[in-house]
This record gives structure tokens, sequence and C-alpha cells, in this order.
């Protein structure tokens, strides 16, 4: 199966960076037929992403202790629940899951085709692009189906505080929620490409965000569940970095899906929610980098890896074309009405965006703080609860 599994790897990026070169030189030579062929390779991406991730299932299960992420993962002993957890246990294999889950929502997107004709191709696009950075990390770097030099009897199995109940759908939540915050930035950059700047883009997202919203939130719930009966922290929540990695998007996608409201009734806010689903993506991200860079002290982590810059470079980029894409836009965005006063429902939603976006940055400075202060003073300063809650906790009330 490792064969089988790398082979169908190489042949999705392949397939990947020929929907790359097809999109855009569809786009700009003005070629229905290369745009369509582009959308159709994404659908045969997820077949092979599908046919890979299948190929990992069947090795644990069947205890293929060849391959060495099978043997780093699994056990004889586990329960078929955590051999199949153990799918996204490990950087490698979750990083598999995630490029799923992306291929999945790209085939669901794609049947949207009829709806929203002039969106849709760059919402491809932009979802082709997010696969690239996974897909060629896994068939380089980070493949799930490296073999080793011997095989064991027996493989290490999943770390002991990963098999709970709660860890076998907690992970597919949190994933779910933040692969599907690159839907709606999806949609808007094809707005901004397409140059459809009303609402059509709103209006197609909205179910999109409010699941991403919800899965990102039962995705913490659960969280604070099992670190309240595996770790003995005393409660639910202690603002560890991964922890904070995953509500810093959920406090942006909930400023977001407040002011679309706005946008929707009064034709307001467009750069505006602009920035804030933008800002959601990036944090998304961002938090799968603290995750899987290994920068931060957390029992959430992975260890300390060699993707760190990618995942930073990927964000920049990323954050540098929409903003891009924002500026030259920026006059058909202006809004089309006024705040009535300080005392109007607009008003409000406009503080309570900001209001959000306060509680994000600190969660952010709090989170960050010891990173920088290893890089610049070469010591570590940890920022523990107290900081956390003497800022939030004011800010949680106010709300």
């Amino acid at each position: 199966m490792a064969t089988f599994g790398n082979y169908a790897l190489i042949a999705a990026l392949v397939v990947n960076l020929y929907c790359a070169v097809a999109f855009v030189t569809g786009f700009l030579l003005r070629r229905p037929r290369l745009v369509e062929s582009a959308q159709g390779g994404m659908r045969a991406i997820f077949l092979l992403v599908t046919a890979a991730s299948a190929a990992l299932v069947y090795a644990l299960m069947t205890h293929d202790f060849r391959i060495e992420y099978v043997a780093a993962y699994s056990s004889r002993d586990m329960p078929a629940p955590y051999l199949f957890a153990a799918w996204w246990g490990g950087q490698n294999g979750s990083m598999l899951f995630w490029a799923w889950i992306l291929g999945l929502y790209a085939l669901i997107v794609s049947f949207y085709r009829r709806r929203h004709p002039e969106l849709i191709p760059y919402v491809l696009m932009v979802l082709n692009f997010n696969l690239t950075l996974f897909l060629g990390l896994m068939a380089s770097a980070n493949n799930p189906f490296r073999l080793l030099p011997f095989v064991p009897n027996d493989g290490n199995g999943l770390n002991p505080l990963l098999q709970n109940p709660t860890m076998v759908i907690h992970p597919p939540m949190l994933y779910l929620g933040y692969v599907g915050f690159v839907v709606p930035f999806a949609f808007c950059m094809a707005a901004l490409l397409s140059g459809r700047l009303g609402d059509e883009w709103i209006k197609a997202t909205r179910r999109w965000t409010i699941l991403s919203w919800f899965f990102l939130g039962v995705g913490m719930l659960l969280g604070g569940r099992w670190a309240y009966v595996e770790l003995g922290w005393g409660g639910y929540w202690a603002w560890d970095p991964v922890e904070n990695a995953s509500f810093m998007p959920w406090l942006t996608g909930t400023a977001f899906l407040h002011s679309v409201m706005i946008q929707e009734k009064r034709r307001m806010l467009k750069i505006w929610n602009v920035v804030l689903i933008v800002l959601t993506f990036a944090l998304c991200i961002f938090g799968t980098f603290l995750t899987r860079s290994g920068v931060v002290s957390s029992v959430h982590a992975f260890a300390r890896t060699h993707i760190g810059p990618y995942f930073l470079f990927f964000i920049a980029i990323s954050v540098l074309f929409a903003f891009s894409l924002l500026f030259w836009r920026r006059k058909a965005l202006r809004s089309e009405a006024q705040l009535d006063s300080i005392l109007s429902r607009e008003s409000a939603f406009l503080l309570n965006n900001l209001v959000l976006l306060g509680a994000c940055f600190a969660v952010f400075w709090g989170t960050i703080f010891p990173v920088i202060s290893e890089a610049v003073r070469g010591v570590k300063i940890t920022v523990g609860p107290p900081f956390f809650n003497k800022v939030n906790i004011p800010i949680g009330l106010f709300l």
C-alpha cells in the first residue's frame, strides 16, 4: 500500500500543478476550455487524495509496520477507532487529512457552477493554490508513506493521552473549521478577481461560514473536555498556545458573521468584511503553523520540524495577494451608505467587531510573545493564564 499511496500523492501533485497552470493560463488568455479542464482536474485531485488516504488507513488497520508513520502511531493492541484516528494523530497523516478535507470542499464547491458561474472558476483556483502547499510537502519531506529500513514486530502506538474517545472527534472538528474558512476566503478572492463585488460572494458563503464557525467552536469545546479529563489542569481552558491558535480565527470569524449582515442590509463595511475574512484565513493557517512548527511549547503541538518557514511564506504570499487585490478594487468597494449615528445598530455591530478584534490581538500577542522574547533576548518569557484572564475577562463581560 505504501507504493500505491506514494503514486497517488505524486499523481495528485502533478494534476494540481497542471490545474494551477491551466487556471492562470486560461484566465489570462481567455481560454475557457483550459479553465474547464482545470475544474475537472480538481475533482481528480480529490479522488487521488482519497485513494492515498484509503491506503494509509488500510496500512494502519492491517499493521503494515514497513511504513514509518504506521510504526510510529499505531500498534497491534490498539482498538480500531484509535487505529483510524491515527490517520490524523501524527504530523504527516494529519496533513493528508487536511488535504482530503480541502479536496472534499473543492468537490462540493464545484457543484455550485450553475449558481455562480463567474465566481466558481476563481474559487477553485484559490483552493488549488492552498492544496499546493500540502501536496508539495507530502510529496517531499512529509511523506506519510516513507518506508523504514527494517520491519519492527510492533509499533509505538498512539500517544496514550490521545487514546480518548473525545480525540476521535476533536481533531476532525477543528480541521473542518480551519479548512472550512478557506472557502469564504476563496469566494472573497474570486469576487475581487472577477469584479463581482456585490453581495453574491457573501450570500454564497453564509452557510460555509456558519458551519466552519460551528465546527471550530465544537472542536474547542471537545478539546477543553479532553484537557480536563486527561491533563488534570483543573479546568477546561488554560490558554495553551494551540488552544489560542483555534480561538483566534473563531473570534475573527464571529466578527465576520456579524459584519456581513450590515453589508447585506445597508451595503456598508465592504472593505472591512474583506479584511476580516482575510484575517480569519491567515489566522487559520497561522494556527496550523503554531501546531506544526514546534515554535511553541504545548501538549497539543507536534514535535519541532522544518516546515514552519513554508507556512509563514504561504501566509505572507496569501495576505500580500489578498491586500493587493483589495487595494486594486478599493474604489468599487466603497460603502453605499454611511453610519446614521454612533447609537445606530450599525455602530453597535462595528463596536462589537472592534472589541472582538481587540480580544484576538490580546490572545495573539500573549501567544507569540515567548517566541519574540526568545528571538530578541535569548530568553523565553512565558505568558500564563493570569495575563489572558486579566485582559479577556473584561472584554468578555463587555460583549
